[in-house]
């Protein structure tokens, strides 16, 4: 059973690479995967999966191929100018991992569920309790709770 679609629209740092498409609404996860936690240089990534027939891509996307846990070829597409993660892939290209940051939608794709929690690290149920400033680490502190 197909859940409502989500359009979701972005473009990269340098607007060479643009993508269209439209996910699921139970289709949107934090991933805590090591592989997400390296490329993304974070804990986790919110990542909107997309099937093959609900993305368009324009603009030439840049790839690096990687062996995942799984023993399976992944693919992760980038921008080769500015290089923004765009998106990670299965080999037949069948269910695109997509950055959910380079979205126009990103503040609203908020995750629906948590991917590979065996890898998540301990420290992150305990961001809300720590402080919260407006800008930078001199900036107005804010209640985390008004965000």
């Amino acid at each position: 059973m197909m859940t409502d679609l989500i359009n979701v629209s972005g473009k990269c740092h340098c607007g060479k690479i643009t993508l269209t498409g439209a996910v699921e609404a139970n289709m949107i996860v934090a991933c805590h995967c090591t592989d997400c936690q390296v490329f993304g240089g974070g804990p986790f990534r919110n990542n909107v999966m997309l099937k093959s027939e609900n993305i368009s891509i324009q603009g030439e996307v840049s790839n690096y191929n990687k062996i995942g846990g799984s023993g399976a070829v992944r693919t992760q597409g980038f921008c080769g100018n500015c290089g923004t993660h765009i998106y990670a892939v299965d080999s037949k290209k069948t269910l695109y991992s997509v950055r959910a940051g380079f979205l126009e939608q990103h503040k609203s794709l908020a995750p629906v569920k948590h991917i590979f929690a065996n890898s998540a690290v301990k420290w992150l149920s305990n961001m809300s309790a720590v402080p919260w400033f407006e800008e930078g680490p001199n900036s107005v502190e804010i209640d985390y709770s008004s965000l």
